[in-house]
């Protein structure tokens, strides 16, 4: 015995059957990240990515670990946006990421006259990479 299937319901259920059998990529990340200078955040993809775009490298960076994980590292103040890319070129990633200097967190800036320079501070305290900064900030 054979029961015929109306059109209107075959294409239900054609519909149903593609949304889930089609393949799961979205934005990993929606709104802003937040990222303190010479730190990283580890960021986790819904799919593999074939190309990652950085809208300013010199705020911030990308180190791709597999298809599925990116780090991001702030690399100097201001708003940058990253974006990555399947192979056919459908975003997994998109996000506006802000790069700040922590709140000062294990960081201290030292003045003598008008030259400061930046120290990294843990259980004793040193120069930072960063070095130094040449003029005095205005009042």
């Amino acid at each position: 015995m054979t029961r015929s299937i109306s059109p209107a319901r075959l294409v239900a259920v054609m519909a149903s059957a593609a949304v889930v059998l089609s393949p799961t990529i979205g934005i990993a990340q929606s709104g802003s990240l937040n990222v303190e200078i010479d730190q990283t955040q580890r960021v986790q993809l819904r799919g593999p990515a074939g190309s990652v775009i950085v809208g300013n490298p010199a705020i911030a960076d990308v180190t791709v670990v597999d298809a599925n994980t990116l780090y991001i590292t702030g690399k100097g103040n201001g708003v940058t946006e990253i974006v990555a890319v399947d192979t056919i070129g459908r975003t997994v990633f998109q996000s506006q990421i802000v790069v700040t200097d922590g709140a000062g967190a294990g960081r201290v800036r030292v003045w003598r006259g008008g030259q400061a320079t930046e120290m990294a501070c843990a259980s004793s305290c040193s120069p930072s990479l960063r070095g130094t900064s040449g003029t005095a900030p205005t009042p």
